[in-house]
């Protein structure tokens, strides 16, 4: 009777909640593209493989431009085909593919930025939200652990040789084993997630860091020899921005699986902060404590610490407000003097929380009103004056309150846990501090990306372009033969009268 009216309701299977379903209702590709329908769920692999559709638009143009421009750079010179601004209008052409050019050199530069702002802040905020999680996690093992080490410590309360029941003994080692066996089994998983989840932030990191490091790089140094017009040399920064381009198109796909993940996962949460009774699968991010371990852990706790209380009030009526004869030496210490009030029942026969009596004194306050009722003692440990207890049972009954007093302190953080409280908590948390943070960081990394690729991408085209245009060398080469002979002798007469001039001025400066 008294454990199933301590026992809180618990989740039940017929309860089953499918959480951010409508978000999820994406193609399946594990299925032949058929709708997923089975709700946020990281553990199942058809809702990553339809969180992976959502990159396709990314991978999709990676592998599109990868071939299209490498056949088209294969045929280019392969076959000797030259592309070059010539004829009526090419100074007013070359002049607008120098404005393009330096415009998508700086696009593609804004975009580096900004993807290295907004991959530092998305990493860190990443890790903030990690961090928090493993706290609210490691908060719940420690709370299991103290439960278990004053469940330990009332195994050796007694006063004056009056000890708990060798029942509740057993009943105390038997919820030690599933308190610790719980603990150890969330630091574990825990501990696990978080490793594997910081590994891959830090790769993405160092990927991106990388790739807006060569892209910047990448972007000025092509700008500067495709202005020199060093054809030849610009052809291995063509290559290399062909092959990057292609991995910046990946890891745009890359993040909006991400950021559609991250996305699921807050609605996820939001929607079982109004259901936290209701089985979902986010028991594998911060899964609420087991039910029966914390049923059972909550009603040993409260017998516990009644018994504690009746181990105290035995003493108490049978010892300390007694009035033996010298004969009755076990009992007798000469105590007298008004009698010592009993330790309040804090729970009732059904576990249920109590009303102190007028005449009891509750956990808190009990030391201090025992405290008055120490008597000092011979050396023979006999009062001498008037007092019901010894400094050294006092000792032993103070010890006992505050063994009780520590259980009853983690009851309710154990009902936050059995009834998911401390878990709908954190998931709010979660939900209105860190999602929207994540998800404007991970929009700038993806605005960041695009801008690199479609910048680097245009810039390409642009380097080929403006690098072969006509230099004044070629323009000389290409005149026909009368027009290179007309150059020459206009050059040769002004030569000549340069010097003729040079040579008069000399003389002037003779005869003076």
């Amino acid at each position: 009777m008294s454990q199933a009216a301590a026992e809180a309701p618990g989740p039940s299977d017929d309860n089953k909640l499918l959480l951010a379903a409508k978000r999820t209702n994406r193609p399946d590709i594990l299925r032949g593209f058929k709708r997923y329908r089975d709700g946020w769920n990281i553990t199942n692999r058809h809702y990553w493989a339809s969180v992976g559709f959502t990159g396709a638009a990314g991978f999709i143009l990676a592998v599109l431009w990868f071939f299209s421009f490498g056949l088209t750079l294969s045929i280019r010179y392969c076959c000797r085909w030259r592309v070059t601004i010539k004829g009526k209008g090419s100074e007013r052409s070359q002049k607008i593919c120098l404005i393009l050019l330096i415009v998508f050199t700086c696009a593609a530069g804004v975009g580096c930025i900004l993807l290295s702002v907004g991959q530092d802040e998305f990493h860190d905020e990443a890790l903030h939200t990690l961090k928090y999680v493993v706290n609210q996690s490691d908060y719940t093992v420690q709370t299991l652990r103290n439960v278990t080490k004053y469940l330990s410590l009332a195994k050796t309360t007694n006063v004056a040789q009056v000890f708990l029941p060798s029942n509740v003994l057993d009943d105390i080692d038997k919820l030690n084993v599933d308190l610790n066996s719980a603990a150890d089994i969330l630091k574990e998983k825990t501990s696990e997630n978080a490793g594997k989840i910081k590994n891959v932030f830090n790769a993405v990191r160092s990927a991106l860091i990388s790739v807006a490091a060569v892209m910047l790089i990448l972007a000025l140094l092509g700008f500067f020899l495709s202005i020199l017009g060093h054809r030849h040399t610009i052809l291995i920064f063509v290559v290399s921005g062909w092959l990057l381009v292609a991995i910046t198109f990946v890891l745009c796909g890359v993040f909006i699986i991400l950021n559609n993940a991250i996305s699921d996962t807050c609605v996820a949460m939001e929607e079982w902060v109004e259901h936290p009774h209701a089985v979902t699968a986010l028991s594998s991010i911060l899964p609420c404590v087991d039910q029966s371990t914390t049923n059972k852990t909550l009603i040993q706790s409260k017998e516990v610490i009644n018994d504690i209380v009746n181990v105290v009030n035995t003493y108490i009526y049978t010892f300390a407000n007694a009035n033996p004869s010298p004969s009755e030496k076990y009992n007798y210490y000469n105590q007298s003097g008004p009698l010592m009030p009993p330790l309040c029942y804090p729970f009732d026969s059904k576990l249920q929380d109590r009303q102190c009596a007028s005449q009891e004194v509750s956990l808190t306050n009990a030391s201090e009103v025992w405290r008055s009722y120490i008597c000092k003692v011979s050396p023979l440990g006999l009062c001498t004056t008037v007092g019901r207890v010894t400094p050294d049972v006092y000792e032993q009954l103070v010890a006992a309150v505050m063994e009780s007093y520590a259980l009853e302190h983690y009851t309710p953080v154990l009902l936050s846990l059995q009834d998911c409280k401390f878990v709908r908590d954190t998931f709010q948390e979660i939900t209105s501090n860190y999602c929207p943070p994540l998800e404007h960081y991970l929009h700038i990394v993806n605005v960041g990306l695009g801008l690199v690729s479609v910048g680097i991408l245009l810039c390409l085209i642009l380097w080929i372009l403006y690098a072969n245009r006509p230099q004044r060398e070629e323009v000389f080469v290409k005149l026909p033969l009368p027009m290179k002979a007309s150059i020459m002798c206009t050059k040769t007469k002004t030569s000549s009268r340069h010097n003729s001039d040079i040579d008069a001025s000399m003389s002037n400066t003779n005869v003076v």
